[in-house]
């Protein structure tokens, strides 16, 4: 049955682990990275168009709003692999950071490969949306499934993991963004004898399975932080104050510059971002693991 138009919800994603190799020939680097959904989220709506087009529900600097949107990108490889043509409009309502290492263009691009699917009636097996979505970007896929997951390749081959976990993330954000392509050249300058492969973390993926937030904060990992302070080291005072609430964990979100503490609780995580924010610091929660993208609304 066709739509006039359709909302998918999509999360952002935070890496708890994030092991990185040196880059391929291609150059692209090879992950060893556990994901998991955290509820923030972007909302993706979309009608039939003449033309493809892309706009903001309210501004949001930094999102282009033209053909280099990657939510267009996403409609046009999900018109031609079912070889039709069509477009559409597609509107943006931002809740998850810019540039902040959260994956907000990748779940607009996943959030819009479901809104068509839906909106046209195309009935796109989940394994071709997934496909479609590895050709966008190494977090596409993962915001399509959601909930916690391994992701190998560069990023895009993603298999879920058992997550007993129920955790709050205070997310701590930044008001101006860092380059993904800024960090993984710094990177590979610091990192010349990074492995070709990096390997799996099996250690955290046990202590997701118990689902206690003790272990898995002692666990969590991110290969990018050294380069994300070299180019931002006002992070590095961040990260001492998070560290003296005494969390479960901190952790640089992707390529930063977010960065984020766990609690197992709530409450926890409620006094530790009003003690942020009495510090100046802008401050969000956000629980994980949260499901990926999803439809909201039909109309």
């Amino acid at each position: 049955m066709t739509q006039d138009a359709v909302t998918v919800r999509a999360p952002a994603k935070i890496n708890l682990h994030l092991g990185v190799g040196r880059p391929r020939p291609d150059g692209l680097h090879p992950l060893a990275t556990v994901y998991q959904a955290v509820g923030l989220y972007d909302d993706v709506s979309v009608t039939d168009a003449a033309t493809w087009s892309v706009a903001l529900a309210e501004p949001v600097a930094g999102v282009p709003l033209d053909d280099d949107n990657i939510a267009i990108r996403a409609g046009r490889a999900l018109a031609e692999h079912h070889g039709i043509d069509r477009a559409a409009a597609i509107t943006i309502a931002k809740g998850i950071p810019v540039m902040g290492g959260m994956a907000g263009g990748s779940a607009d691009a996943a959030a819009t490969l479901l809104a068509l699917d839906r909106l046209w009636d195309l009935q796109t097996p989940d394994d071709d949306l997934l496909r479609i979505a590895g050709t966008l970007g190494s977090d596409v896929p993962f915001a399509l499934v959601g909930g916690t997951a391994l992701g190998t390749g560069h990023g895009q081959l993603v298999t879920p993991v058992d997550d007993a976990s129920s955790v709050w993330w205070v997310v701590v954000l930044s008001d101006e963004g860092l380059s993904t392509p800024a960090v993984y050249r710094h990177f590979d300058e610091l990192s010349p004898d990074a492995p070709a492969e990096p390997p799996v973390p099996d250690a955290l993926i046990e202590a997701l399975a118990g689902g206690y937030a003790d272990e898995i904060g002692d666990l969590l990992a991110n290969d990018l932080w050294p380069a994300a302070r070299d180019l931002r080291p006002d992070l590095v005072d961040v990260e001492v104050a998070l560290r003296s609430l005494s969390p479960d964990g901190v952790l640089l979100s992707g390529s930063g510059p977010t960065l984020l503490m766990l609690h197992e609780g709530v409450e926890e995580a409620r006094a530790a971002a009003a003690d942020l924010t009495e510090r100046g610091y802008r401050c969000t929660l956000a629980p994980g693991p949260v499901a990926g993208a999803h439809v909201v609304t039909y109309a």
